[in-house]
């Protein structure tokens, strides 16, 4: 073997950056595990605990610290599937926006045309704006989209004299532009929701954003935060010395509140506040400006506190030192919180005076600093117009844990601003003229260019906030009134800064509600079953090929299970370091890579086995056993390779967890079973360890088989033609039980205290759903039921998920032994629910179907690249139909007679890619011993030569197809039933990809091979 110390460099490397990788996961399990021991269960104090380290050092690797905020953000996330969580899809409303772009216009055409376009959408893969060109065309082929478009929204990009092609693009950059604000709203929303790891992300070409919130509870918040139309206003400010007595008055009453334990004012506040314990974490000391009364306003604008960072923090500190009580904390419990950097000049001093900032604070307190300012007792010393609102991300710091209030002005008895978003025409980021530094000019419409010259006006040297969703984007100071409705707003930004911000004020033009249009909730019950199954089932399967590579190859078959062992370790630190997020398919996908990475070993090892039998010794037999095998190890790896990137490409979700795991389950077992295999066989032949490659038993298992393949391949036909026939008689009669993501609705898994039959859940149901019954089916031990409906399904009002849960609350009631009220119901009965909106659904289905087409060609063209022959990649495609349909033909067969939901869903298509990738990679290794026979054996007739090679291959293709069959039987038992339908295809398509390779591939070889040479004979004999 050569370059033996290069290969043993590149695994202690890899090793190494695995372990730093995978560290990160330790580390914050051991900070967590902390905060448990801390709490004692508590959830409340767990949770402050974990927010007071997320800035802190808790992991010192020498040249690199890192926080608790920085290690969560590298460990290895886990899916909502085994964590219970909520994840949404969301879709822009592109005929809102439209719709809004034409002024509303009641223009009869045009409305046609939007409504024909929602309709034709469901079934279109093209962008909506273009269906809707297409569609107003069709209506009225002389009508120009101009005189619907040239009005003072677009008046600077729509002419009368614009062609319908040019204002249909201009619609469409319009459209994208809502659709990133959207998404930056919709991410600002989520970093304020408090969620741990949330996950957002485009879809892109869809017009559609992703949503992920693990561990969420308050399903109802989150759909009003997701769906709510963004909030744009413009709001008059206080300056910091209007309210800094107030603030100070604030501080003392607090004071005395929490010294006393009751409000001296006379509310009912004192039961809020009763304690000081929480108010500062370690690290944080107070300067306090203890002259309170003093007559110097500019003296007092410190607020009394300055921060003193402290990098030397041990992580291993204990949580009573985190929340330690500090004495200047009791003196001034608002300034506690509250600071702002004392000034060095008088003139920084005055600058203080004129701003709108009151303070600025650890993210960490914002809410403590809410809980204190709402107080009846604590507001009252406040002017009645004022309120105060936190900025988005701080601006004058570099610590992204501390934000600023700004204290705005409310007017009147309404509380509305005097100038909203829909007064925005239009923004865009630009460069100062001077400085050339980034900045957002604006421009409004008449009523509003009245409105900002009135505020411009009266607020000269003050600021005005833009607020967004309660949050201050920006505070710009006003200079001079602005009488036409162009302004600039400078500033310290950035230009992605500027650029987001210019976004965000020109959607307030925009009504782009993102209506949710899939949506899927797992409880956290059903996330800690699901993570239980996949260990359990894990652990199993790891067992049991372990023990069969021992047994059967004796000392190889440890060499194989150490490189096993070590492909593991690869597997999860590159999962790590890519911050993939395992699924439960994802853990189906390393399970199942543990049993296709003993393939490349027992490829080696049956080549091995052959050498020795020639009379080779051990030395020479494994290293020709190595080069002979690698030429089919390299072929199948591949074909397994190009199917994860197409599953990864046209998946989704489940489908792309799946994908994720097998394509790096590919490259590491690949290293695993070639170099590091060989690394130890090399290592063992030098120390003379005797290594042996089976016993007496496996010695001896198929040494004897001479089955006759080619001149059985008709009843092999036969045998498959009567299965598919068989499939397509009972599609005919029962159909296929297609899941929700295919066809459209809402599924709700529901836990009963007893058993019950899907009958009496089904007739429950039916008359609070319009008479139309849903389908149930049971799940598990018959406690546990999968309800799904098309109950409207097409409605997407916020509404929606509350009144279904109700009607099934309302059904079920009388069904349970003991039942449990509403919100129990709602939030612990129902353990996980999904819905699919009609258009995703046909999308899903849709990109199933090029998935398995894609498929099928990139197989096609890799074997008619490796073996040059157009009948090797015919045969290879044929199998894979073949088995597609099999699996299909099962699934129809066995459709409400096997007790487990035989679903075509997303999953499903995941089991029939893998299944096709099963198959390939048997066929390239069957055809690659063909090639290798055909090239030796030139005296013997084809049929002959084929026949010995495949029983060749027998013992490498039984070996390999029983290690995944073990696999597969031990998760599809012990795996749960959330894949339960998934596996039993996987275990179909296993059991007939071997099949096929044999039965089917190579005869269609034979056939199409044999036809063409009886014609070149004819045309000899002429």
């Amino acid at each position: 073997m050569q370059s033996k110390g290069a290969i043993r460099f590149i695994a202690i490397a890899f090793a190494i950056v695995c372990l730093y990788q995978l560290s990160f996961t330790w580390k914050t399990h051991q900070v967590e595990s902390q905060a448990k021991q801390f709490a004692k269960g508590d959830s409340s104090l767990e949770h402050r605990y974990l927010d007071s380290v997320k800035g802190e050092s808790v992991y010192n690797l020498g040249i690199q610290k890192y926080t608790y905020s920085e290690c969560k953000e590298r460990e290895i996330n886990l899916g909502l599937d085994l964590k219970g969580g909520m994840n949404v899809t969301l879709e822009v409303s592109i005929p809102e926006i439209i719709r809004a772009l034409s002024n509303n216009s009641l223009d009869p055409t045009f409305n046609k045309a939007l409504s024909n376009a929602v309709e034709k959408e469901k079934s279109s893969q093209k962008d909506f704006v273009t269906i809707f060109g297409e569609e107003f065309q069709k209506l009225d082929p002389n009508a120009r989209l101009s005189a619907l478009f040239s009005n003072a929204s677009l008046q600077d990009k729509v002419s009368l004299n614009s062609t319908n092609d040019e204002v249909l693009k201009i619609i469409k950059k319009e459209a994208d532009d809502a659709f990133e604000s959207t998404y930056k709203i919709l991410r600002t929303r989520i970093d304020k929701f408090g969620v741990a790891q949330p996950n957002i992300q485009k879809l892109t070409g869809s017009g559609r954003i992703m949503v992920e919130l693990p561990g969420v509870k308050d399903k109802d918040r989150v759909r009003k935060l997701l769906q709510g139309t963004a909030k744009l206003e413009f709001w008059e400010t206080f300056n910091l010395k209007e309210i800094y007595p107030d603030l100070t008055k604030a501080d003392q009453a607090l004071r005395s509140i929490i010294d006393y334990g009751s409000d001296t004012t006379g509310g009912k506040d004192s039961a809020k506040v009763t304690t000081s314990k929480d108010t500062t974490a370690k690290g944080k000391k107070i300067a306090g400006a203890k002259d309170t009364t003093a007559k110097d306003t500019s003296s007092k604008l410190a607020l009394a506190q300055t921060l003193n960072k402290n990098d030397s923090t041990s992580s291993s500190d204990t949580g009573s030192t985190a929340f330690k009580t500090a004495d200047a904390a009791k003196k001034n419990p608002l300034f506690a919180l509250l600071f702002n950097i004392p000034p060095k000049t008088n003139e920084e001093a005055k600058a203080m005076e004129k701003s709108p900032i009151m303070g600025s604070c650890l993210i960490k307190d914002t809410a403590k600093v809410n809980s204190y300012l709402a107080m009846p007792s604590i507001k009252s010393l406040f002017p009645t117009e004022c309120k105060f609102l936190w900025t988005v991300k701080p601006s004058r710091f570099k610590d992204k844990n501390i934000l600023e209030l700004i204290a705005i002005k409310i007017p009147g008895r309404e509380g509305k601003a005097k100038l909203e978003g829909d007064a925005i025409v239009d923004a865009s980021q630009d460069f100062g003229q001077m400085d050339h530094r980034p900045e957002i000019t604006m421009e409004m419409n008449p009523d509003g260019a009245n409105t900002w010259r009135r505020m411009t006006a009266e607020n000269k040297e003050r600021s005005i906030a833009i607020v967004l969703d309660d949050y201050v984007y920006s505070y710009p100071n006003v200079i001079n009134e602005i009488p036409n409705g162009r302004s600039s707003i400078t500033g310290n930004f950035e230009v992605n800064e500027a650029k987001d911000l210019a976004n965000i004020l020109k959607a307030g033009k925009l009504p782009a509600p993102a209506k949710i249009v899939e949506e899927s909730i797992v409880g956290p019950s059903l996330g800690e079953e699901a993570i239980n199954n996949s260990l359990v089932s894990f652990i199993i399967a790891f067992i049991v090929i372990l023990i069969f590579m021992g047994w059967y190859y004796m000392r190889a078959g440890w060499v194989a299970n150490v490189a096993l062992f070590t492909n593991i370790f690869f597997m999860m630190g590159v999962l790590a370091s890519l911050g993939a997020v395992l699924t439960l398919p994802g853990i189906a996908g390393i399970v199942l890579t543990i049993g296709l990475a003993v393939d490349a070993n027992i490829l080696i090892f049956e080549r091995v086995r052959e050498e020795l039998r020639s009379g080779k010794g051990i030395r020479l037999a494994i290293a020709d056993g190595f080069k002979h095998a690698m030429s089919s190890i390299l072929d199948s790896n591949l074909t397994l390779l190009i199917l994860g990137i197409v599953l990864y490409v046209f998946g989704s979700g489940p489908v792309q967890g799946f994908a994720t795991t097998l394509v790096i389950g590919v490259c590491t077992s690949l290293f695993s079973a070639i170099l590091i295999s060989r690394l130890i066989f090399e290592t063992l032949l030098a120390k003379n360890v005797p290594i042996s490659f089976g016993n007496k038993i496996s010695d001896n298992i198929y040494k004897n088989i001479h089955f006759n393949f080619v001149d059985n391949r008709k009843k092999f036909y036969v045998i498959s033609s009567i299965i598919i026939i068989g499939g397509i008689v009972s599609f005919a009669f029962k159909g296929l039980n297609f899941g929700v993501d295919f066809k459209g609705g809402h599924t709700y898994t529901i836990q009963m205290d007893k058993s019950l039959t899907t009958e009496d859940v089904r007739l429950a149901l039916k008359p609070l759903l319009n008479n139309e019954a849903p389908e149930v089916k049971s799940v598990g031990n018959g406690n546990r039921f999968k309800v799904t409906s098309s109950f409207l399904i097409n409605d997407t009002s916020r509404e929606v998920e509350t009144v279904l849960a109700e009607k099934l609350y309302a059904g079920l009631k009388p069904l349970y032994t003991k039942a449990p009220d509403y919100e129990t119901f709602k939030n612990s009965n129902i353990v996980s629910s999904q819905k699919v909106g009609p258009t995703i659904a046909n999308d899903i289905k849709t990109s199933a179907v090029w998935a398995i087409l894609i498929s099928c060609g990139l197989m096609f063209l890799y074997i008619f690249f490796r073996f040059k022959k157009w009948q090797y990649g015919l045969g290879a495609t044929v199998a894979l139909f073949h088995d597609v349909l099999i699996v299909l033909s099962v699934f129809a067969i066995f459709n409400g007679i096997l007790p487990i939901a035989l679903e075509i869903d997303q999953h499903f298509i995941a089991a029939i890619l893998t299944v096709m990738g099963y198959t390939m990679t048997e066929s390239v290794v069957v055809f690659d011993r063909i090639r290798e026979y055909l090239s030796v054996h030139h005296s013997d007739k084809d049929e002959v030569v084929i026949n010995k090679a495949l029983n060749a291959t027998l013992s490498r293709t039984i070996n390999t197809t029983l290690t995944v069959f073990f696999v597969l039987i031990v998760i599809f038992i012990f795996g749960g039933e959330v894949i339960r339908g998934f596996i039993f295809a996987l275990l179909v398509g296993r059991v007939i990809g071997t099949y096929s390779s044999l039965c089917i591939a190579t005869p269609i070889v034979i056939d199409f091979d044999t036809k063409k040479q009886k014609e070149v004979k004819a045309v000899g004999a002429r």
